[in-house]
């Protein structure tokens, strides 16, 4: 079976074609641009090298056409037909408590989403382009929704709701959701096989610390506490996200820099974090250089970042009644070795023991970081949230 899946946000269109025979990646790129000047779609060719094409995409609809005229092409394509794609799958990041668990898209599911985009205007905007997109283009082609929450609706009501009156979690579903949940949940159970855990007696603190980032608390498989909240903003700092903050600061700032509701959205999601902090950038290569050089401000974002993730760390490991395993993934948690180490320094009275040269040489691959002695395991494990959406779309898809 070969499964598409596309991960669609709103204005941008990633890919990646599996065989899912021995799910080895067929095809892989990203259209970016959509809807704006200057729009694009970058291809990773079989030898690693990537090309470039410029296009007009003034929507979706030619943003996915350009996908498949690049899966079709007679120099860098990987399939001679359409007919050969036996179904796609999507990311979707909000699913609110409407869905639990992956399902194949009809037009219920279709309104379900369109329905939940006021918890996640551009994201869920954006999916919806991609799923209709696949509609005209590749009419009765069967397609799966993955949603990014699913792995999180396992968290206990008093985890997960607000401490605001309760008629407004039954009338308006204000609760935590969390997110990143697909790479939680494939991290999460490769640490189990990896650390030769015991599926069933487990306590896995998981940090997906990208751009965006989320720490959560697994027991035994199954999420007890996730960071980020009804929206992706709260939860530990981000590149341009503010994380957890007192909601009276926020209205305070409203009233001092006379923001509208949105405005003010928009400034504690893209321009605070590492962003707001250092005045540097979002990117925490840009940062960490920034630091190294003397940058005192950069100093100060790098030291705020990392100290809220120990606070996490160390509040899920309250939460379990101990901790077996910390893991770390996405792109500063892969890549960024000091990050990883400040995070974890000041741990050590729950048994983490860090192997510092180890964990130095450790970029963008599996490995353990931790000594042999320590008590509590600390891993790197590189997320692929597309080989689960894959897998889910497989599992689902042959049952029709």
């Amino acid at each position: 079976m070969k499964i598409l899946v596309l991960n669609c946000g709103s204005s941008s269109i990633k890919y990646k074609l599996y065989d899912m025979a021995n799910e080895s990646v067929l095809a892989q790129g990203g259209v970016e641009r959509i809807g704006i000047d200057g729009a694009f779609i970058k291809v990773t060719l079989p030898n690693g090298e990537k090309k470039q094409i410029n296009a007009e995409l003034p929507t979706h609809k030619e943003g996915v056409n350009l996908v498949f005229k690049c899966l079709l092409d007679k120099e860098f394509g990987a399939i001679k037909d359409l007919k050969e794609i036996d179904a796609v799958g999507h990311r979707i990041v909000q699913g609110g408590d409407k869905y639990n668990q992956s399902v194949i898209v009809d037009q219920s599911v279709e309104e379900g989403i369109e329905e939940l985009c006021d918890l996640a205007p551009v994201h869920n905007a954006g999916h919806l382009k991609g799923i209709r997109a696949v509609d005209a283009l590749m009419p009765g082609t069967p397609q799966v929704c993955v949603f990014d929450n699913a792995f999180h609706s396992t968290m206990p009501d008093y985890a997960y709701l607000y401490a605001i009156p309760y008629e407004v979690y039954e009338k308006y579903h204000v609760r935590r959701y969390g997110f990143h949940g697909t790479s939680h949940r494939y991290v999460s159970k490769r640490a189990i096989d990896m650390l030769g855990l015991d599926p069933n007696n487990s306590k896995i603190v998981t940090c997906h610390i990208g751009n965006g980032a989320s720490c959560s608390a697994v027991v035994n498989g199954k999420v007890m506490d996730t960071s980020m909240g009804l929206t992706p903003l709260a939860g530990v700092m981000m590149g341009s996200r503010s994380g957890d903050i007192d909601p009276s600061a926020v209205t305070y700032i409203m009233d001092k820099l006379g923001k509208q509701p949105q405005e003010m959205a928009d400034y504690l999601n893209k321009e605070s974090g590492l962003l707001g902090i250092s005045g540097v950038s979002s990117d925490m290569r840009d940062v960490y250089d920034a630091s190294v050089a003397g940058n005192k401000r950069a100093q100060l974002a790098i030291k705020m970042y990392t100290y809220r993730i120990k606070k996490y760390i160390g509040s899920y490991a309250a939460a379990m009644g101990g901790v077996d395993a910390i893991i770390f993934t996405a792109g500063v948690g892969e890549n960024q070795a000091q990050i990883r180490q400040y995070s974890l320094e000041g741990l050590e009275f729950l048994g983490v023991e860090l192997d510092k040269e180890v964990n130095l040489g450790i970029h963008g691959k599996e490995a353990v970081i931790s000594t042999a002695n320590s008590k509590v395991k600390v891993a790197v494990i590189p997320t692929d949230e597309e080989i689960v959406i894959a897998r889910d779309t497989q599992e689902l898809v042959s049952k029709l």
